[in-house]
């Protein structure tokens, strides 16, 4: 025999998610490529002296998951010890908060900005007791009253911050938000300290930015927590001078710069995908054309391991804010708005369309943000008619949340081959506040995977992290089970999909969002040995207990990046 195997798999559930959804029992990794798969005959041959023989004992060989939505550095930077941790359960209440604040006080330099990120308030008690209860800049002020304090949702469309924070940026009863965003004012006038939307930019624009180490560091810390988690692809939605105004530049143009010394250092342990993002949460065509125009074409290091495909446009905000753009108003009253510049509904839905057609004819992918059901038909509509006057072949186009997707662009979206990438993870998060914005019939239906998938669009899974923590295994339980998060309820019980089908959309269908379907994303003969190992029968599993099944095992390319088998 000329060729050995480097690893063999041997006695578990080898899930291929080839077409049929085959299940085998043994497989080879030969040179970073998948040589076998089958049964023990198939790769018996390919044993040599040199031959890792990995004995599953039951467990479950899946292809390496793609989160195919997650802001890296973000997450990184949003993660302690970069910043304090406020989602729940570390914080239950506004109370926690200010302690978290008060305790970060005592640690850092007089007049140094303190940051942290998480809080939602469907999880803050106070607020959770009186939904117009909100953060306020009172609530931490007297913890700190002389160090400048940013505190980011869980979301990313909101930042709280405290007085002195709001003195040094400039911000009071006169400033007027960027268009789409919104600085939230009390009964007097005066700001309560929360920024929406696009209004975070007045913020971000006033931190120090960040500097190449501490994105490095926070790129290192997120491969780091991927690799444990059986993650070896993701999805960097949107990179570029319009993140500069985002968690202080962790969207940057920079951080692409990052990644591509870490990738010639070989310190990219997971594969890399980017959309590049001209402008921000709020903008004009104008502006973004001229951002596009500026940015050129960039050139791929290693397209099988940083890859930029495309570019993010923000369309509406979220519900929670009320800025997504609903077709019924919310509870309340509103139906949001598109995000972009234009004083009517009208204008802002022709800059929309203007900013799609001007990507489209450019050969970008487009990724678009947008959660509002009348959002994303607007966003749909422009798709078929930029594909209508400029057609190219599969630009595999897809709206990002979708939160909201109707029939009518569930059946655009499948017309064209497009897809759509939705988040379990916020669905299993949002699902028991959801109600107390838009009722409990649309909050049931939020994310239709069943329907999506029956329409024939390709639905694909992100965690939107630092949105939410990139746990897969979480998303697979919350797409079969529909069961929230702070109740255990049922959310939405028509839209639960198979566990195969919860699979795929973070597996193959992720690939294919990636362009990348023909050599990534299942485990079949030539494609990359891109591998998680879940201890256990995944396939048996109480879809309860999945999320609490280890990962033991994470291959990229061949090699190994995490390994609980030898410990």
């Amino acid at each position: 025999m000329d060729t050995y195997a480097d690893l063999v798999f041997l006695g578990g559930r080898v899930v291929t998610v080839d077409a049929q959804f085959s299940v085998a029992s043994a497989l080879a990794v030969t040179d970073g490529l998948i040589s076998a798969v089958g049964g023990r005959d198939d790769v018996a041959p390919l044993v040599g002296p040199r031959t890792r023989v990995i004995d599953l004992r039951g467990a479950t060989l899946l292809p390496g998951i793609n989160d195919s939505h997650l802001h890296g550095c973000a997450f990184g930077m949003a993660t302690p010890p970069l910043s304090l941790e406020l989602a729940h359960p570390a914080v239950s209440s506004l109370a926690d908060v200010a302690e978290a604040v008060r305790e970060a006080v005592g640690r850092v330099p007089d007049g140094q900005w303190i940051t942290g990120h998480g809080w939602d308030t469907g999880y803050l008690a106070e607020c959770a007791a009186d939904p117009s209860r909100l953060p306020s800049r009172r609530d931490i002020d007297a913890v700190s009253p002389d160090h400048p304090v940013v505190l980011y949702s869980f979301s990313g469309h909101a930042t709280w911050v405290n007085s002195k924070a709001l003195e040094l940026i400039g911000v009071d009863r006169h400033t007027v938000a960027p268009p789409g965003g919104a600085v939230v004012v009390d009964e007097e006038g005066e700001p309560t300290g929360l920024l929406h939307e696009g209004a975070q930019a007045l913020v971000q624009n006033a931190l120090p930015a960040l500097s190449r180490q501490e994105r490095t560091d926070a790129i290192r810390s997120t491969l780091a927590t991927l690799a444990r988690l059986g993650v070896t692809s993701y999805t960097e939605p949107g990179l570029g001078p319009g993140g500069d105004g985002i968690m202080r530049g962790a969207l940057g143009a920079e951080t692409l710069d990052v990644y591509r010394r870490l990738l010639a250092d070989g310190e990219l342990t997971a594969r890399v995908g980017v959309l590049l993002l001209p402008t921000g949460m709020a903008s004009t065509a104008e502006e973004f054309t001229r951002s596009l125009t500026a940015l050129g074409e960039p050139g791929d290091a290693d397209p099988r391991r940083l890859a930029i495909h495309g570019v993010k446009i923000f369309a509406d905000g979220i519900v929670p804010n009320k800025t997504a753009w609903m077709h019924e108003p919310y509870v309340g009253g509103g139906c949001g708005s598109l995000s972009v510049g234009g004083e009517t509904d009208t204008d802002r839905t022709a800059e929309i369309d203007a900013m799609i057609r001007q990507a489209h004819t450019r050969g970008h992918q487009l990724g678009v943000h947008v959660t509002g059901d009348r959002a994303i038909d607007t966003v749909a509509d422009a798709f078929a008619t930029a594909i209508a006057e400029h057609p190219r072949s599969d630009p595999r186009h897809y709206v990002i949340h979708g939160d909201f997707l109707t029939a009518h662009s569930m059946k655009v979206l499948a017309a064209h081959g497009l897809g759509v990438n939705m988040n379990p993870t916020i669905k299993w998060t949002v699902a028991d506040m959801e109600e107390e914005f838009v009722g409990p019939e649309r909050a049931a239906y939020a994310w239709p995977y069943r329907d999506a998938i029956d329409a024939g669009v390709r639905v694909a899974s992100g965690s939107d992290a630092p949105v939410t923590y990139p746990d897969w295994r979480q998303g697979v339980a919350t797409m079969v089970l529909r069961e929230s998060k702070a109740g255990g309820r049922v959310s939405g019980p028509e839209q639960r999909i198979g566990l195969a089908e919860a699979i795929r959309t973070y597996t193959i269908e992720a690939a294919w969002q990636d362009f990348a379907d023909d050599w990534k994303g299942s485990l079949e003969p030539g494609k990359v040995a891109d591998l998680c190992v879940l201890d256990g029968d995944l396939l048996a599993a109480d879809p309860h207990d999945i999320p609490r099944m280890p990962v033991v095992l994470t291959v990229v390319d061949g090699q190994v990046v995490h390994d609980t088998l030898r410990d």
